[in-house]
């Protein structure tokens, strides 16, 4: 039998694997496989392919190009960041490089690092707004009278400020500076603000540029009562800062119930931040079963295509779930209540009084709390000229002026009633509270919804370059100066500064 000759390829590129391996050796000098660790080279054997390495100049290269290219999409929230913080931090002064008089958070999150849920009253800085919860009969109640060994103290507040501080307490134990973190968490929520104004934008919710979206978050930072709240520290004062940036991530999540999980999940942080941002849900409600713009037609077409609001609002309990869960058992364990927070447990203060009588929330607080709102002015001395604000409150027409041009919007938009109603049912809680938020520039319940004000504004359609527009923020920008100059809270009076 003949044996045929087989054609020679033309070029190596068209030759197989087989065919390589059969082939003759080359004239050329061998390559040498690089050795695998763990596995012996023999001679003859098949080469090993070589992995690529990466240059440690490469990774800083590929790093390094990542970093320009996020600051390039980010760069307006970057350097909205960079001037909120130094402003900030310049208005908090000698407080900036000193823990506040109530750090609350930072001594719970150092409890929980020493592996107790408790807090040890023996390093308490002082008895300013804890919780002491004493067994009586097998019944949780508040401590009365003289503190006995068995008495548990805990923070009176809800505590997820106190999950965020964990990394920075483990480093820094009881000494860690809240006023400082305040400050930068502060600068965060308004660049948090400016990135859900463009995003709003993006969506065709809004028709703001991006120098009105830039101007909107600087009223947020320097024309409402966010201003002097961000450079205190204080617990009061922290949980509504924080709430603020929370708030921020929620909205942009919520948005059309875009995003259910990351909504839920956001929601339930601003929630356990403060506990009257859990009425914000109504929010992703509205946007999950009835988005607009023909609402009444939607709800009635519910009853025929409901699984994919369902399906949304079940996403979103999903994601709120795994923190609401925790912070139930949490509560029940310290307080004999999932929703209790501690406030009724508060030791030896001032409006233990008022909550053994009406309890938290009553009708009877609505007056005061009001009052408190819109209709506490500045007091006016003449002998000497001196002008001063009242502890209580001070009208929110003063501290946050913009409201007059809510009243008449020029455009009612998608959103318009979503966000009216969402304020609505969030400052209800304040109003009917047992505290009027007691010492304060400007009634600070009202930070809870401000973002939300201020959203309306952006779907008003009035310009901020309109004269009257720019004129009332100048005005508003003005008294909030004022308070975070002028405002002598907890730390200073405790410091006798």
């Amino acid at each position: 039998m003949s044996r045929s000759k087989s054609k020679r390829p033309k070029s190596s590129a068209a030759q197989t694997p087989e065919s390589v391996a059969s082939a003759p050796e080359s004239t050329a000098e061998p390559r040498t496989a690089t050795p695998v660790p763990g596995r012996p080279t023999e001679p003859g054997a098949p080469e090993q392919p070589v992995a690529p390495t990466v240059s440690s100049d490469e990774r800083g290269g590929v790093v390094g190009a990542a970093l320009r290219m996020w600051l390039a999409a980010y760069r307006v929230e970057v350097v909205l960041f960079l001037v909120s913080f130094a402003v900030l931090a310049s208005f908090s002064s000698q407080r900036f490089l000193r823990q506040s008089e109530a750090p609350h958070f930072v001594y719970q999150a150092k409890a929980w690092l020493e592996g107790r849920l408790d807090l040890d009253p023996e390093v308490l800085p002082n008895l300013e707004d804890w919780a002491c919860v004493r067994e009586v009969a097998g019944k949780k109640v508040r401590c009365e009278g003289r503190l006995r060994p068995g008495d548990r103290w805990y923070v009176s507040f809800p505590s997820f400020p106190a999950v965020v501080m964990l990394p920075f307490v483990a480093l820094h134990g009881y000494q860690f500076n809240d006023t400082s973190f305040g400050v930068i968490v502060g600068a965060l929520a308004v660049a948090l603000f400016y990135s859900l104004l463009r995003f709003l934008a993006k969506e065709g919710e809004t028709a703001r540029d991006r120098m009105e979206n830039v101007g909107l978050a600087l009223v947020l930072a320097f024309g409402t009562l966010f201003f002097y709240a961000s450079i205190r520290g204080e617990v009061w004062f922290s949980a509504e800062v924080m709430g603020v940036a929370f708030t921020c991530l929620y909205v942009r999540n919520a948005v059309r119930a875009h995003r259910p999980v990351l909504a839920g999940l956001f929601f339930s942080m601003a929630t356990l931040t403060r506990t009257p941002l859990l009425f914000t849900g109504l929010f992703f409600v509205l946007e999950a079963l009835c988005p607009g713009p023909d609402r009444i037609e939607q709800l009635k077409a519910l009853g025929s295509h409901w699984k994919p609001a369902l399906r949304k609002l079940g996403l979103f309990a999903l994601g709120a779930a795994p923190l609401a869960l925790l912070a139930a058992a949490y509560n029940f364990y310290r307080f004999g209540s999932p929703g209790e927070f501690g406030h009724a447990f508060l030791y030896n203060n001032r409006v233990n009084v008022d909550i053994d009588r009406w309890g938290l929330f009553d009708l009877v607080y609505l007056p005061r709390n009001l009052e408190a709102a819109f209709l506490l002015l500045p007091k006016v001395s003449l002998n000497p000229l001196r002008l001063g604000y009242n502890p209580h409150g001070l009208s929110l027409l003063l501290t946050l002026p913009l409201l007059v041009f809510l009243v008449v919007p020029r455009l009612r938009p998608r959103l318009h009633w979503p966000l009216w109603l969402t304020v609505a049912v969030t400052a209800l809680p304040g109003l009917f509270y047992q505290n009027d938020g007691y010492m304060q520039f400007g009634f600070r319940f009202s930070i809870d919804y401000t973002p939300y004000l201020l959203l309306l504004f952006a779907l008003s359609g009035w310009s901020l370059r309109n004269r009257a527009v720019l004129a009332t923020v100048v005005f508003g920008i003005l008294v909030n100066f004022w308070g975070a100059v002028a405002f002598r809270g907890y730390t200073e009076l405790v410091r006798n500064w």
